[in-house]
């Protein structure tokens, strides 16, 4: 139930940020989709089927409110996962290069389909349109910002569930007795 809550309020708050806060900001176009952040934490510390529901429940939600065409969060967000639990079995997952090359991959996926649907929707020449520069800083800033993105959920999780145990206990003291 904690774990719920957890990511039921970063969930909430990545999805208010990314959606009102960050566009108001004049740099949000060279931003990358900061929900892979709680996508790939989601996928390095669970391998269970409650992340793979977690994880097509955010896609859900992104792809309602987002407007590109349905299922790409959901299907971009399901490679992630799967692609991190293949690299889990291969190389040690506690490096920082691990992270990076991690986030590298997960980014390139979303931008590809970005690419994909944009070429069914238009055709070559809507490919052609797209300012590739944009979809390179955007990867270069998800390889810097998703690691410590990552590092920083952990630590709120951690402290979550210490502040958690602690009201719990003080609770237990209190009308116990």
């Amino acid at each position: 139930m904690m774990n719920f809550s957890f990511f039921f309020m970063v969930t909430l708050g990545s999805v208010i940020c990314q959606t009102v806060i960050l566009p108001s900001f004049s740099w949000f176009s060279q931003c990358f989709d900061i929900l892979i952040i709680l996508v790939l934490y989601l996928s390095l510390t669970y391998s269970r089927y409650g992340a793979v529901i977690a994880i097509v429940v955010i896609g859900g939600i992104m792809d309602s409110i987002s407007g590109v065409p349905f299922f790409l969060h959901i299907f971009s967000y399901l490679w992630i996962f799967l692609i991190v639990q293949l690299f889990k079995q291969l190389v040690f997952q506690r490096s920082v290069v691990f992270m990076m090359v991690v986030s590298l991959i997960a980014v390139t996926i979303q931008q590809c389909l970005i690419l994909f649907s944009v070429f069914i929707e238009q055709g070559q020449q809507g490919v052609f349109n797209l300012d590739f520069t944009l979809i390179l800083r955007q990867v270069f800033w998800a390889v810097l910002f998703v690691p410590p993105g990552v590092w920083a959920l952990n630590v709120l999780r951690q402290n979550y569930f210490y502040a958690i145990r602690q009201f719990r206990r003080e609770l237990a003291r209190k009308y116990r007795g």
